[in-house]
């Protein structure tokens, strides 16, 4: 919402979040392969950013022998048999595991399912913390400042020195951005807009991008209208009404 409010476009995650993903490989019989797969695409593993039914799929022989307790789907029981298998592996987010391991054993033909789970170490690009983006055109750093004042309806902005040049990329984070400095200066902004930077804090800027702290009510102000949309879109018959109420406890003199 930030970014929108303030024409960036080309935008991304400035801090993906890690530790968020997992991969689920498991092993199914070559003919029921695209079943177990369409499952779990349908329970939410297999996105990779703007891409899904994403999978890696290899072929190999599996061997079981089931005991007399057994119903193999193929096979005789107390005899091994050997099969030909399909590996099939996919991604999928930490919270959709239960849904997809549901899924997958319900598609699979076998009594019992191998399958292996790894935590991965991969960022999901898609999700985090902050944002950067590209403005349509260079903007001239007082101009730039001036105009987030009056878009946030910042009673003054607080900020490090200018660098005299113009404004291109800029990163932002509402409410309290301070750990995401290094990741804005990483990605090369000129702003960094946020709030509650303290004190020492804007020293770590270095020189390297201006930050600028707008207020922790002033940079989440549209929250409201970000949820109302989600509100409006997913419930056409719900009236959804915006409070009036001023809830910062900062006052300007």
């Amino acid at each position: 919402m930030i970014c929108d409010k303030i024409g960036l476009t080309d935008t991304r995650i400035l801090q993906p979040k890690k530790n968020s993903l997992l991969k689920l490989a498991v092993f199914v019989p070559r003919e029921h392969a695209e079943k177990v797969r369409a499952a779990m695409f349908t329970a939410g593993a297999g996105n990779i950013g703007n891409y899904s039914e994403c999978s890696f799929n290899t072929t190999g022989e599996g061997t079981f022998k089931g005991s007399d307790a057994t119903n193999p789907f193929v096979g005789e029981k107390n005899q091994q048999h050997k099969e030909v298998e399909t590996r099939i592996e996919v991604i999928l987010p930490t919270y959709a595991k239960q849904e997809v391991v549901k899924a997958m054993i319900k598609a699979h033909p076998y009594e019992e399912v191998a399958y292996d789970l790894y935590s991965i170490e991969n960022a999901w690009p898609t999700i985090g913390s902050g944002m950067v983006g590209q403005l349509a055109e260079n903007e001239d750093e007082k101009s730039f400042l001036a105009r987030i004042k009056k878009v946030f309806g910042a009673g003054i902005i607080r900020h490090t020195a200018l660098l005299g040049k113009p404004v291109k990329t800029a990163a932002v984070c509402g409410g309290s951005g301070c750990f995401l400095l290094n990741a804005a200066i990483g990605a090369g902004a000129d702003v960094f807009i946020t709030a509650d930077f303290k004190y020492h804090d804007f020293f770590d800027a270095e020189g390297k991008t201006v930050v600028a702290d707008i207020g922790h009510f002033e940079s989440e102000r549209f929250t409201v209208d970000l949820i109302a949309g989600f509100l409006k879109e997913n419930f056409n018959t719900f009236a959804v009404r915006l409070s009036e109420v001023e809830t910062n406890p900062v006052k300007y003199l």
